[in-house]
């Protein structure tokens, strides 16, 4: 319990004692730097590698519906129509 304490005290001596933190430039504002440029690049890249992705999922779930409406199709024919199944 005593090194908890000690521990915080220390970690608040810590962020009283700093002085006047810079933030960056794409934090504090300055929009046309490069910098900001650089990280908002980054933001549309990782968004189109997330959109490409999601779309993959989502086009192979509906490769699976299509496939399996295509098979059911087929059960139903084939229950229709038995004599059109081959004789094994």
């Amino acid at each position: 319990m005593n090194s908890i304490l000690s521990t915080l005290f220390a970690f608040a001596l810590l962020e009283l004692s700093s002085g006047k933190l810079y933030a960056c430039a794409a934090c504090f504002g300055k929009s046309d730097s490069n910098m900001a440029q650089g990280m908002n690049v980054g933001i549309f890249a990782l968004l189109l590698v997330i959109t490409s992705v999601l779309a993959g999922v989502a086009s192979f779930f509906v490769y699976l519906g299509r496939r399996e409406a295509e098979v059911n199709e087929a059960a139903q024919f084939n229950d229709t129509f038995p004599e059109t199944q081959r004789n094994s």
